[in-house]
């Protein structure tokens, strides 16, 4: 393995109470606002940026600026530029709790309604361009109900609701950038998960000939409340196995005679290769991962050979489309020029990495899907910038020869993209977890 694994117990030991917790990501969210919020404004030629909310209908960028889950009562937020500096306020009932952030804009008590005080406002910074959560291709900037729309509208009037743009990209830039203390924080959370599939990956959990694939899963899935899992996925020799969630291309379709049925709720055996998909989710940011497991036959101290070259060869993709990765360049570009690449040294790739932090699948360009490997519109055209992170998605087919037959290598590994270089976050699988 590429990285150090940390243990279940030096885990366990990490976590930190919710109290503190949410005192720390909080005072994340402050330091989001102060770092990223004036930068992204005028990249995306937005003066001023409203976002209204209603209480159980929240805006999906809502909680990554407030710090808080849940708008309440109807809640507007203004974030603008006010001679030439970052300035918040709020048109809100409550007050939200934000250090240095958010100023009290209406007093309910006045008797002037939320939406005449909007108009007020407005008027009076007299902004040039004003940003609004729509979006046809991003859901993350698509927040804005048809309701609270129409209210803006009216509030705002004729003349300025005709300088009204999507802020969309606004919403994708500010999602999807990190700062550098979450990049730090990034790396524990990474290790942390990765100490759990350790765990799940041994001999204290899978006993071979006794635990099947649901016993692993459901031991994932009661660990802990931070620890989420999707699936665990089991191919054997003999057996053709379409790889759930993985891209399968026309070519590959079983040899005569080879056994179809679906490995589900199965006993896991010697010989076996296991893999899971799961992640957590802690201080705001959540970590989506692949790893695979061999379960050693008797008199195997390692995997068969041809495993192991998988294994190599599914490093090789990642490598090949982290090398794919520059400012500007969009995911449709990332996933054409890496399967190109990948094609032509003999892989045969399906590559399908997708943005992660604050979500787990993220605001930011898609790159590929397993069911589309040729171009996704909107947002496989939205570019790559720097401090952003990805959960690194892809499988290779491989022939390997002691099984005689092809097998899916998949992995998934989170990756930073900062200062125009790739980096895995906590590190990467190169080598099999062996269990006996």
């Amino acid at each position: 393995m590429e990285g150090k694994y940390t243990t279940v117990y030096d885990w366990n030991k990490k976590i930190l109470g919710k109290a503190q917790q949410d005192m720390i990501t909080r005072s994340i969210v402050k330091d989001r606002l102060d770092g990223l919020l004036l930068d992204l404004l005028k990249r995306e030629v937005i003066d001023l940026w409203i976002i209204p909310a209603n209480e159980c209908n929240n805006d999906p960028v809502w909680e990554s600026l407030t710090g808080n889950k849940l708008a309440r009562r109807t809640s507007i937020l203004l974030i603008g530029i006010r001679d030439e500096k970052l300035w918040t306020g709020c048109i809100c009932r409550y007050e939200i709790e934000i250090e240095g952030h958010y100023e009290m804009l209406w007093n309910a008590e006045s008797g002037e309604d939320q939406w005449q005080c909007l108009s007020k406002i407005v008027k009076e910074i007299n902004p040039k361009v004003i940003g609004l959560n729509y979006s046809d291709h991003f859901s993350f900037g698509d927040g804005i109900s048809h309701s609270l729309y129409k209210k803006t509208v009216a509030a705002l009037g004729p003349e300025l609701s005709e300088r009204i743009t999507s802020a969309g990209k606004l919403v994708v830039g500010y999602m999807e950038k990190r700062i550098e203390r979450e990049l730090a924080i990034y790396e524990g959370i990474s290790s942390m998960t990765k100490g759990i599939i350790a765990e799940g990956f041994s001999e204290r959990v899978l006993h071979p000939g006794v635990t099947k694939d649901v016993d692993i899963l459901k031991w994932f899935r009661d660990y802990s409340v931070y620890f989420g899992i999707g699936y665990i996925k089991v191919q054997r020799k003999g057996y053709f196995s379409p790889s759930g969630g993985c891209f399968v291309d026309s070519e590959w379709k079983p040899k005569e005679g080879q056994n179809t049925e679906p490995l589900k709720n199965t006993v896991i055996l010697p010989g076996d290769l296991v893999r899971c998909d799961c992640g957590m989710q802690y201080l705001g940011l959540f970590t989506d991962i692949q790893q695979n497991a061999y379960i050693l036959r008797n008199g195997e101290t390692d995997a068969p050979e041809g495993l192991k070259d998988a294994m190599k060869a599914a490093n090789r993709l990642q490598d090949i489309v982290c090398e794919e990765f520059k400012e500007g360049v969009t995911g449709n570009e990332v996933l054409q020029r890496a399967r190109k690449r990948a094609i032509e040294e003999g892989l045969k790739p399906s590559i399908y990495a997708h943005p992660i932090g604050l979500e787990d699948h993220g605001a930011g360009p898609t790159i590929g899907l397993w069911d589309n490997q040729e171009w996704i519109d909107g947002k496989g055209d939205y570019p790559i910038y720097n401090n952003t992170c990805y959960a690194l998605e892809l499988n290779n087919r491989y022939y390997v020869p002691e099984w005689d037959q092809e097998v899916i290598l998949a992995l998934e590994e989170q990756i930073a993209f900062v200062d125009d270089k790739t980096y895995f976050i906590g590190g990467r699988q190169t080598e099999f977890y062996l269990i006996k």
